[in-house]
């Protein structure tokens, strides 16, 4: 599809540069979405090369990936030069074919053509690892993100070179360009891969892994690396709540707490706190009060106060923190508050 679709842009339509450029990268956005929960939609030596050595792809695996990709670069070369031999456009067996080039078949000479497929490539990689990284939360967009980079991509290298940065895609348009571009493969094969091993050594070294690496790949790199503010929010909020008590039941004990208030204001008996019905939050010794909202030893924290049966008054002295009890002995309407803590 690449190889058809992105080459068969610039012979069959002979567009402009954008034209192509965006060929090529929704070529790519297609495939991606398509068969990406397949095989995590590589469709380029670089990629798979790039992934291997950042961890996330088996050497073996590389390899059969690198060989189907070459593969569905030639019989995508095929069939578009069929199509085009079958057609009135005027293309010849041996003439350019969307083929890459340097010098008299490129924009720039050989060293020039060498470094702006290295850049250009490590570009690719580094977005590619950076959005399909799990510890990214928007992994679903990847391949968006790698089709419009691969699109302005090509807007920069087209007049260079033709724009490799993918060894299978030059082959599958070279081998039926003509001698001159097969003559010149060599770099388009060399130079992606030299991007693409760079990006993936790179991007663990810089960033770390958000998991192990898979077995039978990389050489090493930093230990896994959380991104805060990105992968999982919500887990954190959930750790959050689970260390500092639920805020529903810290909100209703307020709430109990300032209805009591509120009436032993009106001159009647305010409703004692009930006690909690949650599990205690205990952590490296510490124990989490909801009411004083703070941490205290767990071997100090006072007993949980009992709640007084249905129907009952408050008992004389036993008043809840933040309600009120009657004197023991005195006018029963009158109410005394409890000193404050």
């Amino acid at each position: 599809m690449l190889v058809f679709i992105g080459c068969g842009a610039a012979v069959v339509a002979g567009g402009d540069i954008t034209s192509i450029g965006l060929s090529f990268g929704i070529a790519v956005l297609m495939m991606a979405y398509a068969f990406g929960r397949l095989s995590g939609g590589h469709f380029n030596p670089a990629v798979s090369l790039g992934a291997a050595l950042s961890g996330r792809l088996s050497w073996k695996d590389s390899g059969l990936y690198v060989a189907a990709q070459v593969v569905g670069g030639v019989v995508g070369g095929l069939l578009l030069a069929i199509v085009l031999l079958a057609s009135d456009v005027g293309w010849d067996m041996g003439e350019p074919m969307g083929s890459n080039g340097y010098g008299d078949h490129g924009g720039v000479e050989l060293f020039g053509a060498l470094l702006i497929e290295i850049i250009l490539t490590f570009i690719f990689l580094m977005v590619i690892l950076g959005v399909t990284d799990e510890r990214n939360d928007t992994v679903a967009f990847a391949p968006l993100a790698i089709g419009l980079s691969l699109a302005a991509i090509h807007f920069v290298g087209i007049p260079a070179t033709g724009t490799s940065v993918n060894p299978a895609r030059s082959i599958g348009s070279n081998l039926f360009s003509g001698g001159d571009a097969i003559l010149q493969l060599w770099l388009f094969i060399l130079a992606p891969l030299i991007g693409g091993a760079i990006a993936g050594l790179l991007y663990p070294l810089l960033f770390g892994r958000g998991s192990d690496p898979v077995p039978g790949s990389g050489f090493g790199g930093r230990s896994t690396v959380a991104v805060p503010g990105f992968g999982a929010p919500d887990q954190f909020q959930q750790q959050w709540n689970q260390q500092t008590g639920q805020p529903a039941a810290q909100h209703g004990g307020q709430h109990g707490q300032q209805g009591g208030q509120h009436g032993a204001q009106q001159g009647g008996y305010g409703a004692p706190q009930a006690a909690s019905q949650e599990q205690p939050i205990i952590q490296d010794g510490w124990q989490w009060d909801p009411v004083a909202q703070q941490w205290i030893p767990a071997q100090q924290q006072p007993p949980a106060p009992q709640a007084p049966q249905s129907g009952s008054a408050p008992q004389p002295g036993t008043g809840q923190p933040g309600g009120w009890a009657p004197p023991a002995g005195g006018d029963p309407h009158t109410q005394v508050r409890p000193p404050d803590a």
